[in-house]
């Protein structure tokens, strides 16, 4: 077996060109992003990793609690609130984007978090750069604004100048817009895959995995409410047949001798699956006077391999987001007490340095162009640490 041989895995990510909008397709359909979202909100396991993962990335929020607390909005936002919606973004998605707003000396007043579900990449230009950052409240074309539905066509598209603090850039591009009051500031998208381009969260590769945890509580969730019934063969009285009016070939109306089913193919598709019922083998009788009856399938007993195969989905789900530790104690393989939590805490504290390094050099190439140059410049975020009764260490637990 060599690279030639192996079987080409099933590509999870693609690119389109969506040449209406000069934008870069985000996957297939432009809707990576909220594909992800409804896979991950439907799996309580992939759900609580990716929690404990936003958590232990926005830690203890900034070493700096003057710089926390500090107004960076018109709206009343404060760097903490900034700090907590970058740091879902970026567990969820891989990505941030931040929308800056100026003075006309070029100076950085106001500093807005963009939700990254809602951002795409215009056509990059011959030198490979994205000009603008595309903008749309809803890109399914659901969402509605005083009763009018948001539509995705160019009305309802904002187009954003792409992150460049030098002032002379930013006060042409004030200019262009006729005057500040017309200016719609700057957007800063960045990528944890690279510079433009689109990421796919560290949990990707275990979609399939995740999938097949909704699956699996969809199971048990039929067979509560199916009361463990089991599979079984319907054996029922052939259709009898009935006659219809139809039109010929003439024109003509003619009356035709047409079968109906008692149950028909799509009727037994509602019974197959792991949101539907049992299964049922549908059987018809020729003969008018049989009665139909249900006969039950011998049922093997499959606890065993659907035991096998949630505990290896779960693991795998914990192992893509680096906690391995958690699911040891989740199973008993480590007990439960304060020494094992804290060296928990420790260890994937250690493993998210990297999230918050980039939300750090994020923060740091925002603010340094802030019109009060007297605000600090550490945007360092404090580990999170496991805190119980005995413990006086400021921090958070979970």
């Amino acid at each position: 077996m060599n690279v030639k041989n192996a079987k080409k895995p099933q590509r999870r990510f693609d690119n389109s060109y969506i040449r209406q909008y000069n934008l870069q397709g985000y996957g297939h359909d432009n809707l990576y992003p909220q594909n992800i979202m409804a896979i991950i909100a439907a799996s309580g396991t992939a759900q609580l990793c990716l929690s404990r993962y936003e958590k232990f990335v926005e830690g203890f929020g900034l070493n700096d609690e003057n710089l926390s607390a500090m107004v960076i909005s018109r709206d009343g936002s404060t760097m903490d609130d900034l700090l907590r919606a970058v740091a879902k973004d970026l567990t969820t998605f891989a990505g941030l984007a931040l929308h800056v707003n100026y003075n006309v000396l070029g100076q950085v007043t106001e500093v807005n978090h963009i939700p990254f579900e809602l951002c795409r990449l215009e056509e990059t230009d011959g030198a490979g750069n994205v000009a603008h950052i595309l903008v749309h409240c809803d890109w399914q074309g659901r969402k509605t604004r005083n009763g009018r539905p948001q539509l995705v066509n160019d009305k309802n598209i904002t187009r954003f100048n792409t992150f460049n603090p030098d002032p002379a850039v930013v006060q042409a591009q004030i200019a262009a817009a006729g005057g500040i009051d017309g200016y719609k500031g700057q957007v800063l998208w960045l990528s944890m895959d690279g510079k433009w381009q689109y990421p796919t969260p560290i949990y990707d590769s275990v979609i399939t995995e995740i999938s097949t945890d909704e699956g699996l509580g969809n199971v048990k969730y039929r067979n509560v409410r199916n009361n463990f019934l089991i599979s079984c063969m319907l054996i029922a009285k052939k259709g009898v047949p009935h006659i219809v009016t139809t039109t010929n070939e003439k024109g003509e109306e003619v009356e035709v001798e047409e079968e109906r089913q008692m149950i028909d193919d799509e009727d037994l598709k509602n019974f197959q699956g792991d949101t539907r019922g049992s299964k049922i083998l549908y059987v018809e009788l020729e003969n008018d006077e049989d009665k139909p009856e249900v006969v039950p399938f011998p049922v093997h007993n499959y606890d065993k391999e659907f035991n096998v195969t949630e505990a290896s989905v779960t693991e795998r789900i914990y192992s893509q987001f680096h906690q391995e530790i958690f699911h040891a104690i989740r199973i008993g393989k480590l007990g439960f007490s304060g020494d094992v939590m804290r060296d928990a805490y420790e260890y994937y504290a250690g493993e998210v340095t990297t999230e918050q390094r980039f939300i750090e050099r994020a923060f740091t190439s925002v603010f340094a162009n802030w019109h009060d140059k007297s605000i600090p410049q550490n945007f360092s975020i404090r580990p999170l640490k496991y805190i119980n009764s005995q413990s006086n260490d400021k921090g958070n637990g979970e």
